[in-house]
């Protein structure tokens, strides 16, 4: 896919940027930095860091809120959603800290959302561009686009893809109630039940060094599943 800076952002004071942040000390400067150009609005949710995560965001310009207790990956970003509403976002972005994701796929999925009118858009890098992917991880996310349709009929290309952009009004219609992981797949179910308007939209991932040595394992995919089954005993 063709790299083209988008020229501006006409949602920058109204979009909140969320992203949440565990032991990423090293990287989460770096990722506020490349938001900023674009973005009033950029919130880090650290997650208990052991590190100097929160200290680095707030220095590179974020504002920080801190879990007192690590929850995991799907609480934080439940805990940035309902942060922002309160602050008056009209649109949500959720951003990895890691670098992965670039700012200004982000700012024409804001476009897209409003240019066609949908809930929620959904950033996918099998229509837009994987560098750097293992063969193992493209293959473990084949296989979550497959249960993803199996289970909620949902036609997308990526399922656990952590750039996303949506309307205040779909992100407060959403609940994320499992913690960690399993909250790619529970966001996609709602989606489903709600009956959201949805589109994919081109982006790029980055694979570094640093993100795939934090990347997740073939035991890591099971125990999404396995998490997703416990939820539906406690719907």
């Amino acid at each position: 896919m063709p790299f083209q800076k988008p020229a501006s952002n006409r949602f920058r004071s109204t979009a909140w940027v969320v992203m949440p942040a565990y032991r990423e000390a090293a990287v989460i400067g770096a990722t506020v930095q490349a938001l900023a150009p674009y973005f009033d609005n950029m919130l880090v949710v650290d997650d208990c860091s052991p590190d100097e995560t929160a200290q680095a965001a707030r220095d590179a310009g974020a504002m920080v809120c801190r879990h007192p207790v690590n929850l995991g990956q799907g609480a934080s970003i439940q805990t940035g959603i309902e942060l922002a509403l309160a602050r008056g976002a009209e649109q949500i972005v959720t951003f990895d800290a890691d670098g992965q994701h670039r700012p200004e796929d982000a700012v024409r999925m804001l476009e897209t959302l409003d240019a066609q009118k949908v809930d929620i858009v959904l950033g996918s890098r099998f229509i837009g561009l994987a560098e750097g992917i293992s063969r193992r991880r493209r293959w473990l996310l084949k296989l979550a686009v497959a249960y993803t349709r199996l289970t909620t009929g949902l036609t997308l290309t990526d399922t656990h893809n952590g750039l996303r952009v949506m309307t205040a009004s779909a992100a407060r219609s959403l609940r994320i109630r499992h913690n960690r992981m399993a909250h790619a797949s529970e966001l996609l179910g709602q989606i489903a039940q709600k009956k959201l308007r949805y589109v994919e939209a081109p982006c790029t991932i980055v694979y570094t060094d640093y993100s795939r040595a934090k990347g997740q394992r073939m035991s890591g995919a099971f125990a999404i599943l396995w998490d997703l089954a416990i939820g539906k005993l406690y719907r």
